[in-house]
């Protein structure tokens, strides 16, 4: 069962990674890092439901987890699986990034009033916009497009059980994952995870060096930056991607700071506060997180 956040702190730690051949000053020092694991806690403290964050500074390999590899929805957040796993495709041939196809009523099966859901039946789009839709605007229809581009459910979780994600799994309209899907959604991960596969993208790791710049461009071009993101100034570069659904918030955003890029995730569940305005629990949580790594590792 998923600890959760008024439980004691053990399930919180932090870890300082030393690369082989350097030993680079920690920012923040040590004493900070303390000042901020307190502050992340008391963040969660009076949450109503489960929380789980995962905090990385990539420079120095501090780390912050609390509840990291719990298992959680991961709602929109998915659509990084999907991304992943579409470029995989197209690196390898099976399909063409310049390609444009044509868009029917009928060709997704989902009740959605998304942008894609307005465009008429037969009308052309290139690939391109379709993986722009699914990313810049989570546009669902678009997102099970590129379900299905990507080679479906199957292939999705073999890309990422070959790439060593053991835990983020896509389980909407995938075989033998309806009990997984009945429990979690259309996904799930974990923080460490979802984290480290965004990280991926920004290290050129994941599927090629191309494939990674293209799909880190469209994790910078968020529509939705209404939570995390609304924390970060609007001059400095940050990768995301957000999820929600009634009894879940979740994002993870990778920030290319000054002083050097960080990465987070945070997913809650069984939220208490099921409401949808910005005042919601979770909406508030990822806003004060993004924040306080901002205050401490922004400048």
């Amino acid at each position: 069962m998923l600890i959760q956040t008024r439980s004691p702190l053990p399930a919180l730690s932090i870890t300082l990674l030393l690369f082989s051949g350097c030993s680079p000053t920690p920012k923040p020092p040590d004493a900070d890092m303390v000042k901020l694991e307190q502050e992340i806690v008391a963040l969660t403290e009076s949450f109503h439901g489960d929380v789980g964050i995962y905090v990385r500074h990539l420079v120095t390999g501090q780390e912050i987890k609390l509840n990291a590899d719990a298992l959680l929805p991961t709602a929109s957040m998915v659509k990084v699986p999907i991304l992943v796993t579409l470029f995989d495709r197209i690196q390898r041939g099976d399909l063409d990034y310049d390609s444009t196809f044509i868009w029917t009523a009928d060709l997704v099966n989902y009740a959605d009033d998304g942008i894609l859901s307005a465009f008429k039946d037969s009308s052309a789009i290139s690939l391109t916009k379709v993986i722009s839709l699914m990313i810049t605007y989570s546009d669902n229809l678009a997102s099970l497009w590129c379900q299905q581009l990507a080679g479906g459910g199957l292939a999705i979780n073999k890309w990422l059980d070959a790439n060593g994600f053991e835990k983020t799994r896509m389980n909407s309209r995938t075989p033998d994952r309806q009990d997984d899907w009945e429990t979690y959604g259309w996904g799930q991960t974990t923080p460490r995870e979802m984290a480290e596969l965004v990280t991926m993208i920004h290290e050129d790791r994941a599927v090629s060096a191309w494939a990674s710049e293209e799909m880190y461009r469209y994790l910078t071009r968020i529509y939705w930056d209404d939570e995390a993101l609304s924390s970060i100034p609007r001059t400095i570069q940050a990768a995301s991607k957000q999820g929600a659904v009634n009894a879940s918030r979740s994002e993870v955003v990778l920030v290319n700071a000054p002083a050097g890029d960080y990465v987070f995730c945070v997913i809650t569940n069984d939220q208490e506060d099921q409401s949808w305005g910005p005042d919601n629990a979770g909406f508030v949580l990822l806003r004060k997180v993004s924040s306080l790594l901002w205050s401490s590792w922004g400048v």
